[in-house]
């Protein structure tokens, strides 16, 4: 058994909450544990991962969040650098599952993000899992 956190940036709300439980039940399913931690914004993910991950608390994580495209290039920055974030912390070796919808409009949004379709927050946290098992098995 693993502990996990979930890092969730809470913007909207009932869909955070799908992520979060498909997240959740994979985890669950697997036998492991795990915790939920709310930072403002999809920017903020890889930061509180990486500090979160130098106390030895968890083996790895599930990074929660939706990026909807709007009338600004502001989607491009948190799309992009939060990808560049979480793909920069499984570079140094912390299992990360990504599970930050960046899509065009709320309709991708739930379908992603709903366990009964897409379901990318469970996606995610099967990331998490299959990154998990290689560190213990090659670090």
């Amino acid at each position: 058994m693993a502990r996990f956190l979930i890092v969730e940036a809470r913007f909207y709300d009932h869909l955070n909450d799908m992520l979060v439980a498909g997240a959740g039940a994979e985890l669950a399913r697997a036998g492991h544990e795990y915790d939920v931690m709310i930072v403002p914004g999809a920017l903020e993910i890889p930061g509180a991962i990486a500090t979160v991950a130098e106390s030895g608390k968890y083996d790895g994580f599930v990074a929660i969040g939706v990026v909807i495209r709007g009338e600004t290039y502001h989607f491009e920055i948190v799309a992009g650098e939060s990808a560049r974030g979480v793909m920069a912390l499984t570079m140094d070796g912390i299992p990360v599952g990504n599970g930050i919808l960046t899509v065009e409009n709320e309709e991708q949004a739930l379908v992603r993000a709903d366990p009964a379709q897409k379901d990318k927050g469970g996606e995610a946290a099967k990331a998490a899992m299959a990154l998990l098992a290689i560190t213990e098995q090659y670090a």
